[in-house]
């Protein structure tokens, strides 16, 4: 893997490169849109009971409107405002999500149903983005680890994939001409991963229901990784043996590993994971800050990753 330490970042790379040389291709149609698209359309945000956790951050957490407006949802288009823009088409309910694979209890969940029949959390935790920036936001959840029990694993089940809804008439993204990604997107974990603590299914934040634009209604959070990692808009678990072919490693294998564990030490080819940029914190003065090894996480995580080469398995 070819590493590099630039001292500044260029706009240019903050993107992944299919998008960046792929966005002009569609700012042409973005003028007209309005804010009346973010209108969900479906499950309305609704009151959360969550406890805290003891896994959450005491830091300062990144204001609501910040969490809720700057994102990356490609199957909305690549510009940071397009979800918040344009995830209102997605209808979110009713919205069931599949497990299947190598499991003794194989179902399908109704989101109300995993609502109600889970011990919702806040955690509040850090969000390392791949790009360089970085959040802090108060997601309310279960452990991924209550699911996996529930439908009960085969011993043959070494990987968990996971697959976003494929709706090209409620995703502007999807239908375009010039795709970022092959659809439905794709991610995946280690079982062991998807056991751990701090891996949860979120179907909130700041105490509501997911906006569309962050992931609706039910969305992984793996606090340790990069942010892709988090797939959102959840509509099938499946159980395997072998590694699933996730979306970006698939799409761009020397830039996006199947792990993406946060690791300052190792740079993306176009830019440093050294530091990172705060979402919210601005002015003349404010510096990039350093960024942690597995995000502050090494705790709770480090110990899955014993004897293996992170910079090669990155």
């Amino acid at each position: 893997m070819l590493i590099r330490r630039p001292t500044d970042i260029l706009p240019s790379e903050i993107t992944p490169r299919a998008v960046y040389l792929s966005r002009r291709q569609w700012m042409a149609g973005a003028a007209g849109l309005t804010l009346a698209a973010t209108l969900p359309k479906g499950l309305e945000a609704a009151p959360l009971s969550a406890t805290k956790s003891p896994f959450s951050t005491d830091e300062k957490k990144t204001s609501r409107e910040d969490v809720t407006s700057y994102n990356n949802y490609y199957e909305f288009g690549t510009g940071k405002e397009d979800p918040a823009a344009k995830a209102g088409s997605l209808k979110n309910s009713p919205w069931t999500v599949k497990v299947d694979g190598m499991v003794g209890k194989p179902a399908e969940f109704a989101i109300e149903d995993l609502i109600k029949s889970s011990a919702l959390e806040e955690r509040i935790y850090r969000m390392r983005c791949v790009e360089g920036w970085s959040m802090v936001i108060p997601w309310v959840g279960f452990p991924l680890a209550d699911l996996v029990k529930r439908v009960e694993p085969l011993g043959s089940a070494k990987y968990v994939a996971f697959e976003t809804a494929y709706r090209p008439e409620e995703m502007p993204g999807v239908q375009s001409m010039f795709p970022v990604l092959d659809w439905p997107y794709v991610e995946g974990l280690r079982l062991d991963e998807a056991m751990n603590p701090l891996a949860i299914l979120a179907v909130g934040l700041y105490g509501e229901t997911l906006p569309n634009q962050n992931g609706a209604p039910i969305r992984l959070v793996v606090p340790w990784k990069y942010g892709f990692k988090g797939i959102k808009s959840i509509t099938r678990i499946s159980f395997v043996d072998k590694q699933p072919e996730t979306s970006w490693n698939k799409q761009a294998p020397s830039e996006y590993g199947f792990y993406a564990n946060v690791n300052p030490s190792v740079d993306h080819p176009r830019w440093s994971q050294a530091t990172e940029r705060r979402i919210g914190e601005g002015g003349l003065f404010v510096k990039r800050r350093p960024t942690l090894m597995f995000n502050g996480y090494a705790e709770q995580v480090a110990s899955l990753y014993a004897g293996m080469d992170l910079r090669k398995l990155y």
